[in-house]
């Protein structure tokens, strides 16, 4: 009897493994839903911890100039480590990316949780090299969505983003004011544990089309995730290297501000963890309206041209009024517009450099992009700390107007010279 059973369980054929060419419509939307509450779930952890960091970092006598260079490690770490996570992505698929960058997370909360003095300050940094959710979650998005939707679909991440700053900065500034910094960073290491189990549970092996799959990948994988020249081709595309390099350029003012936010609310708005919280919840919201009921719109009636140059001139704006702000009040006035540019730029970007490549190379590319914020968050937090030290606030606003204005002519010069080109 044993034997037959046995006999009958080999005969029995097994299931195919999930791909996206034998999944249904119905499938694929579960699975982006189930990635957007993911990604939601990161940025809520992520916002929880902006609560806690800057802080501490105050307690062990850090000051303007030090938690610069512990932002800049930060970015240097994940500099390194996106474009490998992406290959990692593309080649092992969305649910072991997504289960190893949740899996750092939780390390990573709980060596803040134990950071007792600078140097264990700087330990707790080194996981963020495979802290890549939101990279591995635009990935399985733009597998699951059509090129003329995916800068649509992408943006309901930026929704996604939205929400996690709200959830993250009101629940971090009251856990942080009542229970102390050790406490919520536990709590941030019980939530990435419970992001980890949604992704094992829902999420599939892969979500790449078979027919974009290569011999090569499969038949070398270990060596081919540290193929830096196989990472850089992806350069040679089509239209890839300029888009990167107005991404880079553009993008860098304003990710001064972004990672010098917290010492400017901390030290020039006077704002307390509580405040601070309420604060990046208003970011948030406005985060959500823009992703949710504007980006979508305008990717439907108008090209992703268009819309880039938009984003590009609107934050030039917004780099001079925040150049010319006194207060908290004044700068909730730039917050909307600010938002816009940040969301409409990101989404664009990101859209047009995932359309330019293969789609077994979505990961890839993604963690490209990653870099990037990356890069700007290593170089941000040391020329930030130096120009708000030595130049005062509103010398990184003046920074942002004079290189977007730039870029913004650049781009308007080439649009226009293309479209009398056409004309011809």
């Amino acid at each position: 009897m044993s034997g037959r059973g046995e006999t009958t369980r080999e005969a029995t054929p097994r299931a195919p493994l999930p791909t996206q060419d034998n999944m249904t419509e119905q499938q694929k939307k579960k699975i982006v839903h189930i990635v957007y509450i993911i990604a939601a779930l990161d940025i809520t952890w992520m916002f929880l911890q902006f609560s806690v960091t800057p802080y501490l970092a105050k307690k062990l006598g850090f000051d303007t100039l030090w938690f610069g260079y512990l932002q800049t490690t930060v970015g240097l770490i994940q500099l390194l480590g996106g474009p490998m996570f992406g290959r990692f992505a593309d080649i092992f698929g969305a649910r072991a990316a997504l289960s190893l960058a949740c899996s750092s997370t939780v390390v990573f909360f709980l060596l803040l949780a134990i950071a007792e003095n600078p140097a264990m300050l700087f330990i707790h940094k080194l996981p963020t090299v495979f802290m890549h959710v939101l990279p591995a979650c635009q990935m399985v998005v733009a597998d699951f969505s059509a090129p003329e939707k995916r800068a649509d679909a992408l943006s309901k991440i930026g929704l996604c983003f939205g929400i996690g700053m709200i959830a993250g900065s009101t629940l971090g500034g009251h856990l942080n004011t009542r229970f102390g910094e050790t406490f919520t960073a536990f709590f941030g290491a019980v939530g990435s544990a419970f992001s980890l189990l949604l992704v094992l549970k829902f999420i599939p092996k892969t979500t790449k089309s078979e027919a974009s799959g290569t011999n090569k990948d499969s038949e070398n994988k270990s060596k081919s995730i540290f193929n830096v020249g196989e990472i850089t081709r992806l350069l040679k595309f089509p239209g890839v290297k300029r888009t990167f390099v107005v991404k880079i350029v553009a993008g860098l003012p304003s990710g001064i501000f972004q990672v010098m936010f917290s010492i400017i609310a901390l030290d020039f708005f006077k704002l307390k963890p509580e405040q601070n919280g309420y604060l990046m919840a208003y970011f948030g919201i406005a985060s959500m309206v823009v992703q949710g009921g504007v980006v979508g719109r305008l990717t439907a009636r108008y090209s992703e041209n268009s819309l880039l140059l938009l984003s590009i001139g609107v934050s030039s704006l917004v780099g001079l009024a925040q150049a010319y702000m006194q207060d908290v009040f004044q700068f909730c006035l730039t917050v909307v517009p600010m938002m816009f540019s940040l969301s409409v730029f990101n989404v664009i970007t990101d859209s047009m450099l995932t359309k330019s490549v293969p789609s077994s190379k979505t990961g890839t590319m993604m963690g490209l992009c990653a870099s990037v914020q990356s890069l700007l968050r290593t170089v941000g937090p040391t020329l930030g700390g130096f120009m708000y030290v030595n130049y005062g606030i509103s010398s990184i606003g003046l920074i942002q107007f004079v290189v977007n204005i730039a870029v913004f002519v650049h781009l308007l010069q080439r649009h226009l010279r293309k479209t009398a080109e056409h004309q011809q």
